[in-house]
């Protein structure tokens, strides 16, 4: 068994659909959360406040230089993660074509290094 990051790419946090839209992506995330809690898979999940929110930490000639996100410019952003277990990548592929699904977003999907013995 292994774990797999899925990312969810966000376009321009200007650009955030109308709160009922958000409603019904809300809606279908939960089902999508519900079906990785009855099918064993749940690790985490959560979306993320926008860019401006970050706060990047750099080492820098034996210090820590702190400067407010965010901390690339691009048309995506790294909106929420789900980390999930998942047999093979193919399974999370699954789950990551779910999650692209309930969120209309691409999605990412990424395995973990060092995978567990489950």
């Amino acid at each position: 068994m292994g774990y797999y990051l899925l990312n969810v790419m966000q376009p321009g946090w200007d650009e955030l659909p109308p709160p009922e839209v958000m409603a019904e992506i809300g809606k279908r995330l939960d089902v999508f959360h519900q079906e990785l809690h009855e099918a064993g898979a749940w690790v985490f999940a959560g979306g993320l406040h926008g860019p401006d929110a970050s706060t990047v930490l750099r080492p820098r000639d034996g210090d820590v230089l702190i400067t407010d996100g965010p901390y690339a410019e691009g048309k995506e952003q790294l909106g929420g993660l789900c980390i999930v277990k998942a047999p093979d990548l193919d399974a999370a592929l699954e789950w990551g074509r779910k999650a692209a699904l309930a969120t209309t977003l691409p999605i990412e999907v990424r395995p973990f290094q060092h995978q567990s013995e489950d």
